[in-house]
Parts: structure tokens; sequence; C-alpha cells
């Protein structure tokens, strides 16, 4: 019989702020690999400090195949997926724990409640946010999406108890970063896919971004911070398609 064993994959580029603490979190983990995209904040140093095994790959192929690089670096029966700026709770890396070593399912998914400069969300389309994070080797993999990938299996998941502690955007100069950076990732995502854009699809896509987020996902209950994810939302995808309608007069040139 296999023994079992838990590998933690973490993809990174200039994550130093929450890292040291996302990895004592899982200290307990056999193997932790970090594949770094060309941090210079000094992120590999502290994944080097905590243990972990890192790997330089710069080239960016998109969140989906960096992620499936981490996978396949890992030696281990189990695999725990992580970003960065997620901290497993102790309840969450007991219940872990636990269900390695009576496994009754090949995939679990975690509790994940994420913070917006400095609040915590409970609604916005936000929370509760059931994500696959922990799977059997071989039962799961990673999309090739540039952005917004997904764990993709056959079978279905369980839920573990705990908290996955999410800070996401911890500064308006990240939430601005993240802004551009997923605006330029979906638009690459949907042109490659034969998608086009307008200035009419950017402004009706974005209103519509503001209003699922703020009233049919009740972030106005998040106070001032469901406003603000909300607009965020919408400018995310405003840009998106904008930068979509770009991409495609460019092509025709």
């Amino acid at each position: 019989m296999q023994e079992t064993t838990l590998g933690v994959a973490i993809i990174t580029k200039n994550a130093a702020a929450r890292l040291a603490e996302c990895l004592q979190a899982v200290a307990f983990a056999d193997q932790i690999v970090v594949i770094d995209g060309g941090s210079t904040d000094g992120t590999a140093d502290i994944a080097r400090a905590h243990g972990a095994h890192v790997l330089e790959q710069t080239d960016w192929p998109g969140f989906g195949p960096q992620k499936n690089r981490a996978v396949d670096a890992l030696t281990t029966s189990w695999i725990l997926s992580l970003d960065a700026d997620e901290i497993v709770s102790p309840e969450l890396a007991a219940a872990i724990r636990a269900a390695l070593a009576a496994p009754t399912a090949d995939v679990y998914a975690v509790d994940r409640l994420s913070s917006f400069c400095g609040h915590w969300i409970h609604h916005s389309g936000w929370y509760p946010d059931w994500i696959p994070r922990l799977f059997k080797r071989g039962a799961a993999r990673f999309s090739d999406d540039l952005v917004h990938e997904r764990l993709v299996f056959d079978t279905s998941s369980q839920r573990l108890t705990g908290k996955l502690m999410h800070y996401s955007y911890e500064d308006f100069e990240g939430v601005l970063r993240k802004l551009d950076a997923y605006s330029t990732a979906g638009a690459q995502q949907r042109h490659a896919a034969g998608k086009r854009g307008s200035f009419g699809k950017a402004l009706g896509r974005g209103a519509w971004a503001f209003v699922r987020t703020y009233v049919l996902r009740r972030g106005f209950l998040d106070g001032r911070a469901g406003f603000m994810i909300a607009v965020f939302n919408a400018e995310t995808v405003y840009y998106r398609f904008l930068k979509l309608a770009r991409m495609g007069e460019k092509a025709q040139r």
C-alpha cells in the first residue's frame, strides 16, 4: 500500500507579503514546491527559508499551466494547491490531516473567506466560496486558462471544515494592478477563442457586472467594501472588452 503523503503546490511572483505566513500554516506537509515567476522582492529566499523547493519559471504560460507545473513537480500522493496569499487556518489544517488519515473522496473542497482592503467579505459573490484544492495525485488537474483557472476532475468533491483565509486585495495599489492584469489576461483569452469586443459591449457588460455584484449578489450588505468590489468588477469587465476590441482592430490591420 502506498504511503499517504501531502505536497503543497504554490505559484508566486513578488509574493513576499504573506508567503511566510502561508508556508508556516502548512508546515505539516511532507513536501512544498514553489514555482516562482521571477520575483524581485525576496519571495524565493522566503520560500527556501521555510523548506520549500523553489523552481524558477519566468516564461509565464498563464495561471492554469503554471499551477500544473507546481503539481507536476511534487512527488506526493496527495496535493494541496494554494495561492501565496492564502492561509490555512488551524481548523482546516486539522481537517486536512484527518481526511488524509482516512480518505473518503479523491477531491476535497475548502471554504475560502476573502478580504478586500482589510474587510472580510461575506457577500458580493465572494462568499460562500467552496473551491476544490485538495486532491489525490492523478484525480484532478488545472485547466489551461490564462486567468480564472479551475480544477478539473471527474468525480464528486467533499467539503472540509475550517477556513482558508484569503488576503486577496490588501491595498488600492494591488487592486489597480490586478484590475489591469486580469482585464488584459481575460481579453487575451477571449481573443484566442475568436471572440470580439466593442465599446458597446464594454459599457453594457461593465454595467451589468456592477448590478450583479452590488444588487443580485447583495454586495450592499458588505458596506463600503461591497460597493468598491462592485466598481472593481465593473471596471475589470469594461476594460477587458475595450482591450478585446483593440486586439481585434490590430488583427484586422
